[in-house]
């Protein structure tokens, strides 16, 4: 019995040996950067380095930006390299570290932002429209002439046809009570629209204007808004995200990050494609993000807070916030109206 026990003393001690001789590598090092990694600028060189919290010798360490490999060192000397991505926002810097017969990861979440600030607007009035008051308004969007609505609350959200002019409603699809109807964009003769916390979104024929089908969400959290270019739709989510949706299956299959020159933004609510950027209105703030696609940079905020003084009567629940962006590509005009508002605006950007 002794010798049995003796034994199996031997063999716990050669496993916990061999299971990595009481060092975690992953746990006795740390990255550095030599700028704060919050605030990182595309295209800017960036030097990095493990540093050590004991007295291990290292054989080579691999740097990697996601999944990108940045280089590599045989020491714990400093890589210095220009960083050149597409889509700015969190990615994640990753070192590893070889040493002792071992290799271990270790990580640091690192954010890049905007080179330039954003271009500031201010607005002016060029017309007023007649805009229904019970409309909690989530998606707003031109075809041809006639202007779209999607409108929100949980046993008022519908679809509407509007004429601009008169305000009138032409033509109205009622939701179910359980789902909260947001935002809408047209492609391919179809209007598609979201609902909130649903998980899914609907489908309507442009022409007879009848639900066609539904489609469910993937990754991205919530339903917000939605424009499209053409070719891709956008859809927000809450989040900083604004995704990327395939047209002919509404499939996610990518997405860009909202940052400015400081850091990640979110909660970009109706959205609008007008000249090749993202127009979105932020919400509960009463201005508009001008949002490059491509980066996901904020080029520019226009500053619509006094807007709301100007509309003559607002429904009011608590929550009567700007929202509502409609560009008209053929007369280059652009529209905005708020939750509950009786108004329309056809306003003039104006940099300040």
């Amino acid at each position: 019995m002794r010798i049995y026990n003796l034994l199996a003393l031997f063999v716990l001690s050669v496993i916990t040996w061999s299971c990595g001789n009481g060092k975690d590598l992953s746990k006795s090092f740390s990255i550095n950067t030599d700028k704060p990694a919050q605030t990182l600028i595309n295209g800017e060189s960036l030097a990095i380095n493990l540093k050590s919290k004991g007295t291990i010798e290292v054989d080579s360490v691999v740097y990697y930006l996601d999944n990108t490999r940045l280089g590599s060192k045989k020491d714990l000397s400093s890589l210095t390299t220009p960083i050149s991505i597409k889509k700015l926002g969190a990615k994640e810097l990753k070192a590893e570290v070889f040493a002792e017969g071992k290799s271990a990861f270790i990580t640091m979440p690192i954010t890049f932002v905007s080179k330039e600030a954003p271009a500031l607007y201010t607005y002016e009035i060029v017309n007023t429209y007649p805009h229904d008051v019970e409309s909690y308004t989530q998606g707003l969007e031109f075809y041809k002439d006639t202007l779209y609505e999607s409108v929100g609350e949980y046993g008022h959200s519908g679809l509407l046809k509007t004429d601009l002019k008169t305000g009138a409603i032409l033509e109205r699809i009622d939701l179910d009570k359980s789902v909260f109807a947001e935002g809408l964009t047209i492609i391919d003769s179809k209007i598609i629209q979201l609902t909130w916390k649903s998980n899914q979104g609907f489908i309507y024929d442009l022409s007879t204007f009848k639900k066609e089908g539904s489609f469910q969400y993937n990754k991205s959290k919530e339903g917000w808004g939605l424009c499209n270019d053409g070719k891709m739709i956008y859809k927000s989510d809450g989040t900083e995200k604004i995704w990327m949706l395939d047209p002919k299956n509404l499939n996610e299959l990518d997405y860009i990050q909202v940052v400015d020159s400081k850091k990640i933004r979110s909660k970009f609510n109706e959205l609008e494609w007008v000249n090749g950027k993202i127009y979105a209105n932020s919400y509960q703030f009463d201005s508009i993000s001008i949002i490059n696609p491509e980066t996901g940079a904020i080029e520019g905020v226009v500053d619509l807070r006094s807007l709301k003084n100007e509309v003559k009567s607002i429904k009011d629940n608590g929550n009567e916030v700007l929202n509502g962006i409609a560009y008209n590509a053929a007369t280059d005009k652009l529209y905005v109206t708020g939750k509950h508002w009786d108004t329309i605006f056809e306003i003039k950007i104006i940099k300040k």
